[in-house]
């Protein structure tokens, strides 16, 4: 049975990537960051596991938690907007800290972690990002702080697919589309199933030769 690890598996996106791929015959393990999100994941994950990306070493205590699994698939969901503010007005360090916390840095703590249970698996590693992350396709303004964060976030994605792609895992940062979850609101274009199911497409179709793409929801590549 394969398993597939969540990151932010208790709304949106990440719960019905989870509710999908437990479907499909997956162990699927999931995390939630409040002790109240919990009972979000009961009867829809294997496992459920605490993952606070703003607490202080929540990314060696998620990595013990996780001795012994064999990660197939490593899905890193979790993510905040906040602020929507237009360049060039400044941030306020709070909203900044909160954003590069939950959206990038938590990338650069968890994927050393898990470097080895992935290549052990010869594993995939996908990001969720955005085309706002797009830096040769902005032509708007607006969200500025999550825009940078999702720029910073492709290339993290990138900078670790060339040292994990060489031990054969597959690395992707992956577009949803604008998808009707809190985050993307009501007048979004995709519905929630629609778009996960078509991101699994998406990760079961890829090889190495995709490893260290920025791709959309229908597989298409992104410019970085």
């Amino acid at each position: 049975m394969p398993c597939c690890l969540i990151v932010g598996a208790t709304r949106g996106i990440g719960r019905e990537l989870a509710r999908q791929y437990g479907a499909d015959g997956w162990r699927v393990i999931g995390t939630y960051r409040q002790p109240a999100d919990a009972a979000a994941l009961a009867g829809l994950c294997a496992r459920a596991l605490p993952a606070d990306l703003l607490a202080d070493a929540w990314a060696p205590g998620l990595a013990r938690a996780l001795q012994g699994e064999t990660l197939d698939l490593v899905i890193l969901n979790a993510g905040v907007a906040g602020a929507r503010s237009s360049a060039p007005q400044a941030p306020t360090r709070e909203e900044f800290d909160t954003v590069m916390h939950t959206n990038v840095l938590a990338a650069m703590e968890l994927i050393p972690l898990l470097a080895d249970a992935l290549a052990t698996a010869n594993g995939k590693l996908a990001v969720i990002s955005s085309r706002m992350g797009s830096i040769g396709s902005t032509a708007d303004p607006s969200w500025w702080l999550y825009r940078a964060s999702k720029a910073a976030l492709n290339s993290v994605l990138r900078s670790a697919s060339l040292a994990l792609g060489a031990r054969g895992v597959v690395c992707l940062a992956l577009h949803p589309g604008w998808v009707r979850t809190d985050m993307g609101g009501a007048q979004a274009d995709l519905p929630v199933e629609q778009s996960a199911a078509s991101l699994r497409r998406v990760i079961a179709a890829v090889n190495r030769s995709h490893n260290g793409r920025f791709l959309n929801v229908n597989g298409e590549q992104i410019e970085w």
